[in-house]
């Protein structure tokens, strides 16, 4: 049994109502992120994909990936896509003190900004969102008077799951996207199969039918 939510509970979105769970319904913007990179060969996949449809969005990248890649991670800057914090080595907040999240989330954020000082030209706020989905109070309130926005979901595609199908990942969004959604996919191998078969489709879905993919800014 599955121990996520395809579409974010309206009562979720209340309870952590700090949090960004999506954006304005009264525009046809979409608000696509990948969580997990710079990934070598994917995370390029995906920008490409992304440039084909003349689509922008937001990547959640893990400090110890943009150390290790960061012509990956520079390219998704150069190509004016948003960049957000998703701690250094990926920790589940519910199992990490506060103390060690939030030095663990600054090493993070010391390497996007030595691999790109000039962040702040491109985008007006610092995002962050915790892996998983699951971070304290404490740990939050700590990151947002760090000057952070917290950035979470409306949506999730579930192209992690290696117990769906490629066509019940693509359901999961189309079903469920609308106006303002923020939606998450991650350009990681252990999703790749799965996002090379969905990202496409929901591209051409949703440009079909009016809608822009927006960066979070």
């Amino acid at each position: 049994m599955k121990s996520y939510f395809i579409k974010t509970p309206r009562l979720l979105k209340i309870i952590f109502n700090k949090w960004s769970w999506s954006f304005s319904v009264k525009e046809k913007n979409i608000y696509l992120t990948f969580d997990d990179g710079p990934t070598p060969e994917i995370t390029e996949w995906t920008l490409n994909q992304l440039k084909k449809y003349n689509a922008k969005a937001t990547f959640f990248c893990i400090g110890k990936n943009v150390e290790n890649h960061p012509e990956i991670f520079q390219k998704i800057v150069k190509e004016q896509h948003s960049i957000g914090n998703h701690t250094h080595n990926h920790l589940n907040g519910w199992k990490t003190n506060t103390e060690d999240y939030f030095l663990n989330f600054k090493k993070a954020d010391r390497a996007i900004a030595s691999n790109f000082n000039l962040l702040s030209h491109i985008q007006t706020k610092k995002l962050f969102r915790p892996p998983y989905g699951k971070m304290s109070l404490k740990q939050s309130k700590r990151i947002r008077n760090y000057g952070y926005k917290v950035i979470t979901w409306d949506v999730i595609s579930a192209d992690f799951d290696a117990t769906i199908s490629n066509n019940k990942c693509l359901k999961n969004v189309v079903k469920n996207t609308t106006n303002g959604s923020i939606v998450v996919f991650h350009d990681s191998v252990k999703a790749f199969e799965k996002l090379k078969y969905v990202l496409p489709k929901v591209l051409e879905f949703y440009l079909d039918k009016g809608y822009s993919f927006k960066k979070i800014a």
